[in-house]
């Protein structure tokens, strides 16, 4: 039992950390594996290059899918609680890092959705001991959660001006003028006042034309809204000090530099 608990700490220390050569070596190679095979999906997708070497090319796919589903398999077996690991936000961007080429199987086509394993970079900030944009990505996402009160109201205040906005559009202009329903003078609001102004539709009497004036010009101070909240509690969150180590438990990483125990099991890194 003992000697299994020291190959799973061993297994854990290699594919999860990169503080040994082992380790290093391992990202590295993936890091690599991981470009190339979303090179061969976007090149495969060129229809002149797909019609000379799109057997190899979909041959490499596999290839990679099989080495990544290996991976995968391995890091739910290098970890004491899998599940964590697999509902963790890196488990799900590996698992659809594999998933598309066995829906391609029943689903022509799916294989083009492999891009998704460019996420899988994200793994870099580790790799290359990156760690002070790590403790700048908590700042950030420490910020995001405080606005989220905030920024809930924003959203329904939007959500209120639109409604109204279409409704009053469809009133005003009518079908005659491209406004068939509530829900397609919505879809012209918030094109108008997020100021992208696709110009499909628009208004034609003088009364709709003033009133979509007023939301254009609602608009412009509507955007800066959710700036202004953001960055208020930007100015408010603390930077911390955090390590590269992750959990062999539960799979958590950003733990502050002089942490014995994990931030969210609880049990000791």
């Amino acid at each position: 039992m003992a000697k299994k608990e020291q190959w799973r700490d061993r297994l854990h220390q290699i594919i999860y950390e990169a503080d040994t050569p082992e380790g290093k070596l391992f990202d590295i190679i993936l890091v690599w594996a991981i470009i190339l095979s979303v090179l061969t999906v976007i090149i495969d997708s060129v229809a002149s290059i797909g019609l000379v070497y799109g057997s190899w090319l979909r041959a490499m796919e596999w290839v990679f899918t099989v080495l990544f589903t290996l991976e995968y398999a391995l890091r739910i077996l290098a970890v004491r609680r899998p599940t964590s690991y697999m509902k963790s936000f890196f488990g799900v961007i590996d698992l659809l890092a594999i998933l598309p080429s066995y829906i391609s199987i029943f689903f022509a086509g799916a294989q083009v959705l492999l891009v998704l394993r460019i996420f899988r970079l994200l793994r870099l900030f580790r790799i290359l001991k990156m760690v002070r944009y790590v403790e700048q990505g908590h700042v950030l996402l420490d910020a995001l959660k405080a606005s989220k009160p905030k920024i809930i109201v924003f959203l329904m205040t939007v959500i209120g001006i639109v409604v109204i906005s279409g409704a009053l559009l469809h009133l005003v202009e009518g079908p005659e003028h491209g406004y068939d329903n509530v829900p397609l003078a919505m879809y012209w609001a918030v094109v108008t006042m997020t100021t992208v102004g696709y110009g499909d539709i628009s208004p034609q009497t003088p009364l709709g034309q003033f009133l979509a004036s007023l939301l254009m010009i609602l608009g412009y101070g509507i955007i800066a809204v959710p700036t202004g909240i953001v960055s208020v509690e930007l100015s408010k969150a603390k930077s911390r000090t955090v390590t590269t180590q992750v959990c062999r438990y539960c799979s958590a990483g950003g733990h502050d530099s002089d942490a014995l125990f994990c931030n969210k099991c609880g049990k000791k890194l």
